[in-house]
């Protein structure tokens, strides 16, 4: 696997003026697990990913690379 990033959890967060740790207590999960999603050295289940683009108030389409850049 490449290390193309996966996910843009980290931009949008920045566009929204929002943190890791703002976001990590809003999912109720640990900071570690919200930075690892920002850096794309893990990824977020389907179900979280609809619950990051909740909290966010984005679609979950805004959160994801698309495939064909």
């Amino acid at each position: 696997m490449d290390n193309k990033d996966i996910n843009r959890i980290k931009v949008v967060l920045v566009e929204k003026k929002r943190t890791g740790k703002w976001l990590a207590e809003a999912l109720d999960k640990d900071p570690a697990t919200v930075s690892k999603w920002c850096t794309n050295t893990a990824q977020p289940s389907l179900e979280t990913l609809r619950q990051i683009a909740k909290c966010l108030e984005v679609d979950v389409k805004d959160l994801l690379n698309s495939q064909n850049e």
